[in-house]
């Protein structure tokens, strides 16, 4: 059934949006809802999503911000099944996420699983679709044992899940004040600093895949030290040193985008099944987005960070 612009959502078709200022901040705007063209649905935004790159896009000066949302539907584009108004839904990838109402394909919008909030939904796929772009391209395999840098980061904890339910052992990189979260996950923790490449063998007599989701020079010249094969290295920070040393960088790569569209559905369902988990460290009112963002910016929210419409 379709529904005219703005049905169900927003303000009389409108809705909040915050978006970078050019100076490297955010501002509030008030804007109309677009016309839904064939294909699209509105989404009542209950949480955003929020991520290290969106501080990226704002200082960059990036026309839009925010990649991940979850809510209601609020309104069908002609052509769309599978969907009514009022399910409650994620999506991933959007543009300009930071909003109270957002206009997108519907093949980029699934059902949110029961048994997942508004902000775990809001936070699962951006990171997910990293983490599992890993263990793809390295052709992670039961049985092997996989080094994971910045282990309780967001893509780490996603790639030490995934990892273990691969049948992987897994050695995670972390401060000690998150190793338990690392033991609650099945990673073994580990220090990282001087001296991280003999931890690590003293632990394993070798290593089969290295995953980095910090970038570091030490993350890097670690991983190239203990696993002898660059193509079964994987980062998704380290872009000055991939084309030079050889080894992969998650989504960027030929084919990326297709394949991190392709796996959405079974990261989904992995979550809905609590086989995934998403750890939540902070909630924000949608009107401290500002506030939220810097949180993030620092690298020491201690897990995903969600605001609340």
């Amino acid at each position: 059934m379709e529904h005219p612009r703005g049905s169900g959502v927003g303000m009389n078709g409108t809705a909040e949006k915050w978006a970078p200022d050019g100076g490297g901040r955010l501002a509030l705007h008030r804007l109309t809802l677009p016309d839904l063209a064939p294909g699209e649905v509105t989404i009542a935004v209950r949480a955003v999503g929020m991520n290290p790159v969106d501080a990226d896009n704002v200082s960059g000066g990036a026309p839009d911000v925010g990649y991940e949302v979850a809510g209601t539907i609020g309104a069908l584009g002609q052509g769309v099944t599978g969907h009514v108004v009022g399910d409650e839904v994620l999506s991933f990838r959007v543009r300009g996420g930071y909003t109270t109402a957002i206009t997108v394909s519907a093949r980029d919008v699934f059902a949110k699983p029961t048994s997942l909030g508004w902000a775990e939904a809001a936070n699962l796929l951006l990171t997910g679709t990293a983490a599992a772009e890993m263990l793809y391209r390295t052709g992670l395999a039961s049985g092997e044992v996989v080094l994971v840098h910045g282990a309780s980061g967001a893509v780490g904890i996603d790639a030490v899940q995934q990892a273990k339910l691969q049948g992987a052992r897994v050695i995670g990189t972390a401060s000690p004040r998150n190793w338990d979260l690392l033991r609650r996950f099945g990673a073994e923790p580990v220090a990282y600093g001087e001296g991280l490449e003999q931890r690590v063998r003293d632990l394993t007599g070798h290593v089969d895949v290295a995953f980095d989701a910090v970038g570091t020079d030490e993350a890097v010249d670690v991983s190239l030290a203990l696993v002898s094969d660059r193509r079964r290295v994987a980062s998704s920070a380290a872009f000055d040193r991939a084309g030079s040393d050889g080894f992969w960088i998650v989504g960027h790569e030929s084919g990326s985008v297709e394949y991190r569209n392709e796996v959405r559905a079974r990261l989904v369902e992995l979550a809905g099944s609590g086989r995934l988990v998403v750890p939540l460290a902070r909630t924000f009112p949608f009107a401290e987005a500002p506030a939220a963002l810097d949180l993030v910016a620092s690298g020491h929210a201690g897990g995903k960070v969600a605001l609340i419409v």
